[in-house]
């Protein structure tokens, strides 16, 4: 431990959930102890889809309990099956959502600039069997969705992303969840938006808007019709609530995480052996994460001995994601798993750590963290 430099006295975390005022979250309460409706489409719900439909800039939108629920029940409602092409490089509910399916996923490798699935290896890796394409946004960086669209419609496939990471992104103005057949956003407190627990589909079709909410709760049509064997995955009055007070602070919170972000980029741009994300073309950010890549050669130390050093000053930073979900015992035998097949994926997977962002962290606190970071360069 660098002498000079002190552990914070308190933990810093690589998150802390955007909480609003108590009392706005009681009086939300309040009229739903009014109306007595806890679920099935009570009007904080339906206030709610209304609200975040408009900010996300998206014409259908159905609410979730929970974002992986709401990705199962995307690939259901698109008819996927066989294969479908997938990242290695995201969070287990990607490739848990195609199991769920009977969908075996085929992992592709990573463009080594965004961290996103590589567009340009997507076509080697389809098949007859091949039925779709799920992408991830990873750290909120859009995929390259000009080119995968194309990649689909030549090929007949469907396209489901992942947009847990990018609430609110927006490329050229048109928000995030417009590209492909269906979006996913995930609205768990980790994330930058959140309902405590939650999520969404969003999509242009009115008509799978209308199949998903049959989908979600046990395809109910009415009180003497059940036209599916849907599941049951319906967001409760309390999570809308809960989003409709949060949606009314997001803004503010991207303005904080916007100016820490910057702080962090000044701090560490010219840092040989860091690597921060690139800015995108186009692109409104959200600020939700910020990742480095540390190489371990030019930096002089790896990955994995800042994330145990940092420790030892309370600050809690987060492999992200690691392991690749192709080494998972249940994933790693299938062909598309091999590592010779994903040689970027592996190098990204052993080399990102996110730092701590979120909104009550000051200036300084960033600053502090850097100079902690910089201190273990051998």
């Amino acid at each position: 431990m660098n002498s000079h430099l002190k552990p914070f006295e308190e933990p810093i975390f690589i998150t802390r959930p955007l909480l609003p005022d108590v009392a706005e979250v009681q009086s939300k309460l309040e009229d739903i102890w009014a109306s007595q409706w806890l679920t099935n489409n009570g009007p904080q719900h339906i206030a709610f889809e209304k609200e975040l439909g408009n900010y996300l800039k998206v014409p259908h939108l159905s609410l979730f309990n929970n974002g992986t629920l709401a990705l199962v029940a995307a690939c259901q409602s698109l008819g996927l099956c066989g294969e479908v092409v997938t990242t290695p490089f995201t969070f287990p509910a990607t490739p848990h959502a195609l199991t769920w399916n009977n969908i075996t996923p085929v992992f592709c490798d990573v463009d080594p600039d965004t961290m996103n699935i590589d567009a340009t290896k997507i076509e080697s890796m389809i098949t007859s069997q091949t039925t779709g394409i799920l992408a991830v946004h990873v750290f909120g960086t859009p995929c390259d969705v000009i080119n995968i669209q194309d990649i689909a419609d030549r090929h007949g496939l469907k396209v489901v992303y992942d947009a847990a990471h990018a609430f609110g992104v927006e490329i050229n103005e048109t928000g995030i969840g417009n590209f492909g057949d269906a979006s996913m956003f995930s609205f768990h407190a980790t994330k930058l938006f959140h309902t405590a627990e939650g999520g969404a589909l969003t999509f242009r079709d009115s008509n799978l808007k209308t199949h998903i909410d049959l989908l979600k709760n046990f395809g109910i049509k009415n009180e003497e019709e059940v036209v599916m064997p849907g599941i049951n995955c319906k967001m409760n009055e309390i999570q809308a609530a809960m989003g409709l007070v949060v949606l009314g602070h997001v803004e503010d919170e991207i303005r904080k995480r916007k100016v820490l972000s910057e702080t962090y980029r000044e701090c560490l741009r010219d840092v040989e052996g860091i690597t921060l994300l690139k800015a995108i073309l186009n692109t409104e950010g959200n600020y939700h994460y910020l990742a480095v890549r540390i190489n371990e050669t030019r930096f002089g130390c790896s990955r994995d001995h800042v994330y145990d050093e940092f420790k030892t000053y309370n600050v809690f930073t987060r492999k992200y994601f690691y392991p690749l979900c192709s080494n998972y015992h249940h994933y790693h035998q299938l062909p598309s798993a091999k590592r010779t097949n994903l040689p970027t994926a592996t190098q990204v997977a052993q080399e990102v750590l996110c730092l701590p962002l979120y909104g009550a962290l000051s200036v300084d606190d960033v600053t502090k963290i850097c100079d902690i970071l910089l201190s273990f360069r051998s």
